[in-house]
């Protein structure tokens, strides 16, 4: 007979057993209940395939793994390799586009080069000028005694004059305060510190704004560091009057005419005098060059233009003005403007030895009835591959004009009141303002004196017609 404890053991142990079973057998519904279950399930389902519920992160994971698990290596290798080919094509389409972009800038400029060089680069600015007004034109003081030249850096900030007072001043054009003031040196005391010891006559700098040349009636060409106005060294070898000078345009090679009617040829990066050319039977008074490997001039009474083919060491000889030739400046490579103190302005052209066109008495008249001068031109200016020129004298104005088509014809636009004798004229390199150099005495003499007229710079803005016809002068001037 089995133990009571060892009973009840047997018997814990059967009803656990069926109790078991029982969970896990399906319990059987209801008919009713067991419908309404279906119908909620189906519901839910159709509410979890829906489109427009958005599918979870864990959900798009598990579909991305699904999509990379059913990739094999070589279509995943198929994948890539298309997919660098197409950067590799979108690439070549950028290279492309910028090549065609640069090519077209180069095209550009390169026509505007060809064109330069051919004298057929011609801006039109002369139509959209308008007369500045007085209170416009802002004057600078500084020297004692009558300006001389003037020349404006390459970037228009700054200006560079030259007087009778054998003083050289660099101006800054936005604010007009004198940046540097190199003083004159009185003879016998050159030891003291470097400077001219006779009347500026002329002043150039190089197209990239490094160097300064100044030149002096005591036959000296000083050279001079244009950022600091430290001196570098000096040039001898004219025998007379150093009256004009001019950079080659991009490179370091300086061009010096002289009283002694001479030019010389000089590099100055090396501090080297190159060559002397003769030709001209006066005085020369004006010289001008730009990028071609020669120079034009002017050569006073003996009437004739010249222009210098440097490596040919040959001259090619203008006749026109009646009396002395005493300014010249080129308005392209190809024709340039002269002026004389028979008071004619004169257009010319390199293919002819006879001007273009000519105006006389450009700046009228002066004296008794019966015994009137015209006066005389004493500064011409141009504005470089525009239609665009002005004049000086000593009539109170500047004249602004208008050059025609083919050069030739000169159109008078407007005068600018400036009181004095208008020794240096010079256009901004980006033809917003015109700066004058005035002086009571004409650069070269003392025939005349004018009382009333201050020894100054002036800036003059220069306006321009904008498209609702309103004038607006520039912000540099």
């Amino acid at each position: 007979m089995a133990a009571p404890g060892a009973k009840r053991r047997a018997q814990k142990q059967q009803r656990g057993a069926s109790a078991s079973g029982a969970g896990r057998k399906k319990r059987k519904l209801p008919a009713a209940e067991e419908k309404a279950w279906q119908k909620a399930g189906s519901k839910l389902n159709e509410e979890i395939s829906s489109d427009s519920e958005p599918d979870s992160p864990a959900k798009k994971k598990n579909n991305e793994a699904e999509e990379e698990i059913d990739e094999t290596p070589q279509e995943k290798k198929l994948r890539l390799a298309k997919l660098y080919l197409e950067q590799l094509r979108q690439q070549e389409e950028e290279k492309a586009e910028e090549e065609a972009f640069e090519k077209d800038l180069v095209a550009g400029r390169l026509k505007e080069d060809v064109l330069e060089q051919k004298g057929k680069l011609q801006r039109q600015i002369a139509k959209i000028l308008q007369p500045p007004e007085a209170s416009d034109i802002r004057i600078l003081r500084g020297h004692q005694l009558p300006i001389t030249c003037l020349v404006i850096s390459p970037d228009d900030k700054c200006i560079f004059s030259g007087a009778k007072d054998c003083s050289i001043i660099k101006w800054d054009v936005e604010s007009g305060k004198k940046l540097h003031v190199i003083h004159g040196v009185k003879k016998g005391a050159e030891n003291s510190h470097v400077g001219h010891t006779a009347h500026i006559l002329c002043i150039a700098i190089s197209s990239d704004g490094k160097y300064l040349a100044t030149g002096d009636r005591n036959k000296l060409i000083m050279i001079w560091e244009a950022s600091t106005c430290k001196h570098l060294y000096k040039f001898t070898g004219h025998r007379d009057a150093v009256s004009a000078l001019s950079f080659r345009k991009g490179t370091h090679q300086l061009y010096s005419a002289s009283h002694d009617r001479s030019v010389k040829v000089w590099n100055v990066a090396e501090n080297a005098y190159v060559e002397t050319l003769f030709g001209h039977q006066d005085v020369i008074t004006g010289l001008d060059s730009l990028s071609r490997e020669c120079c034009v001039t002017s050569g006073g009474r003996d009437g004739t233009v010249r222009v210098w083919k440097i490596p040919e060491e040959s001259q090619l000889v203008f006749y026109g003005h009646q009396g002395s030739i005493d300014c010249i400046q080129l308005i392209n490579e190809e024709h340039m403007v002269s002026g004389a103190d028979d008071g004619s302005v004169a257009l010319w052209g390199l293919s002819k030895k006879k001007p273009l066109f000519v105006v006389r008495k450009a700046h009228g008249l002066h004296g008794t009835q019966g015994l009137e001068q015209p006066y005389w031109i004493s500064s011409v200016a141009a504005l470089l591959n525009s239609d665009l020129v002005a004049t000086g004298s000593n009539n109170s104005s500047v004249k602004l004009w208008k050059c025609g088509e083919g050069f030739r014809k000169l159109e008078p636009l407007f005068e600018i009141p400036l009181v004095g004798f208008v020794n240096s004229l010079k256009f901004s390199n980006s033809g917003n303002f015109l700066v004058a150099g005035i002086g009571q005495e004409h650069r070269l003499g003392r025939w005349w004196r004018i009382k009333e007229a201050k020894n100054s710079i002036c800036i003059v803005p220069l306006k321009k017609i904008t498209a609702d016809n309103t004038q607006t002068p520039d912000k540099d001037s």
